[in-house]
């Protein structure tokens, strides 16, 4: 199989091919590795290569699931592989003990006959909108490797976008997503909350975060959702799958849509203007298709959201810490993680009972006006970013000014963490580009469960504007 065969496919593609016996699994596996090997040692997107493991399941035989034989790749964070260790961004994990079993979503992608090869960097517990981790080095954009590739999920989507493989596991606590899919160009879909269980995990964050990917291709992704939305009997909010598969939604008319229109940042001053114009330029093209835009707001007070989800988030972080430690026997200390997460859990350790309690109030004040908000339309049409993706350093989390961080990191991603706090779900579109060639997502959210009315419209969408044509000018950078 050659690179361009292997590279121009989406992972139904691949499965495609594998199943008409065009090629073996052992061949595409082949492709993928090359293609890492090519350009991981500038892009460092992967940082735990599983070649051994992945050849040792095609030898035992791979199940026969809609994705046999396609090579897939697994965040270093929140998900379990048996006999592998999670490393979680974080010198406090780099001599963890392999996990002793899969996730409930690795078992899952096993039993699609996914090929799991490797796993993808990120940040330090996922607590930051880039991928720059002191302990496995800083993953680059493969669109411009002096800009940031986004986070947490930046090691996913850095290697999605140089084709190493066409879809790997992401997850989004905050946009984690959404992020990385707007600055590499990638399609993002974040679930709803309770779609994707993280069994035999606990609560993500509150149930903010939640599991998917990032995929080229709108159908891969939802093939991806049929794959992972296995109802756990004992999860708190988990969704029943739908009564029919969200594969079977891309390409349905998705019929005329009644779509509000939220200009500007939710939790910033702002949006740049090549982001504004990209919303723009998303807002006619849905008139286009025949859907009925509108600008609306939200009227709901982000700052307060901010506030509170912020302060749960930091309290996990704080649990977090203090199981660390009880397990290994002494506290964590400041020279053992970085600026950010030892900030944020020094933070959450101050916050008393009531006052947490007072947060959760406050958040579900919110999600529902949220969700009285999304009652009136079928979808909002919201940037993705209120920025292009900054230099690489700009936003690192190693050490940084506690004052002036929050604001900095909330120009650069003003829209996503209020989808996260309301359960909603929400999908970055790869629809617009800079000037300078910089990818821009477009963000669309829908109520909980409404997975089937975004993956409609993001199919139309697709074929209205494809972007899977577009790749990365390597500029030299890739060997080979």
């Amino acid at each position: 199989m050659n690179a361009e065969d292997y590279q121009s496919r989406d992972a139904i593609g691949l499965a495609d091919l594998v199943a008409r016996k065009e090629v073996s699994e052992s061949e595409v596996l082949d492709a993928a590795l090359d293609r890492l090997e090519q350009v991981n040692g500038t892009l460092n997107a992967v940082i735990n290569v599983l070649e051994d493991e992945a050849r040792g399941a095609i030898a035992e035989g791979l199940p026969d699931g809609p994705l046999r034989g396609v090579p897939f790749l697994l965040k270093d964070l929140g998900v379990w592989m048996k006999g592998v260790p999670t490393g979680s961004g974080s010198r406090l994990f780099q001599n963890a003990a392999p996990a002793a079993v899969d996730s409930a979503l690795t078992a899952a992608y096993r039993a699609a006959g996914l090929v799991l090869f490797g796993k993808t960097n990120t940040p330090e517990f996922g607590m930051a909108a880039t991928t720059e981790p002191a302990v496995t080095g800083a993953t680059l954009n493969p669109w411009n490797l002096e800009r940031t590739c986004g986070g947490s999920s930046g090691g996913a989507a850095s290697a999605v976008a140089a084709g190493v493989l066409p879809a790997a596991h992401a997850s989004d606590g905050g946009g984690s997503i959404r992020i990385p899919a707007s600055c590499c160009g990638l399609f993002g879909l974040k679930p709803s909350r309770g779609r994707v269980s993280p069994a035999p995990l606990g609560d993500s964050w509150n149930g903010f975060a939640v599991n998917h990917a990032v995929t080229r291709t709108v159908r891969d992704s939802a093939l991806l959702l049929d794959i992972s939305c296995r109802l756990v009997a004992e999860e708190p909010y988990g969704l029943e799958p739908p009564s029919a598969p969200f594969l079977n939604e891309v390409g349905r008319d998705p019929g005329k849509l009644r779509i509000g229109y939220v200009r500007g940042a939710l939790m910033a001053p702002g949006i740049e203007a090549p982001v504004a114009r990209a919303m723009s330029d998303a807002a006619h093209l849905c008139e286009s298709l025949g859907h009925g835009v509108e600008e609306t707001t939200i009227p709901a007070d982000f700052a307060a959201m901010r506030e509170a989800a912020n302060d749960l988030v930091s309290a996990s972080a704080a649990l977090m810490f203090e199981r660390i430690g009880k397990q290994r026997g002494r506290s964590i200390t400041e020279d053992e993680v970085e600026s950010v997460p030892w900030i944020v859990a020094q933070r959450g350790a101050a916050i008393s009972a009531i006052e947490a309690m007072d947060c959760f109030q406050t958040l579900y004040d919110f999600s529902r006006i949220v969700a009285r908000t999304l009652a009136n339309y079928d979808v909002l049409l919201i940037s993705t970013l209120g920025r292009l993706p900054p230099p690489v350093g700009e936003l690192s989390t190693v050490a940084v000014d506690p004052d002036a961080y929050p604001d900095a990191l909330y120009a650069f991603m003003p829209n996503t963490q209020p989808f996260n706090v309301s359960g909603a779900t929400a999908m970055s579109v790869p629809l617009g580009w800079s000037d300078e060639g910089l990818p821009i997502g477009v963000q669309f959210v829908a109520k909980r469960g409404a997975e089937a009315v975004l993956l409609r419209l993001a199919g139309q969408l697709e074929a209205a504007q494809p972007w899977i044509q577009r790749r990365p000018d390597e500029h030299g950078w890739a060997r080979g």
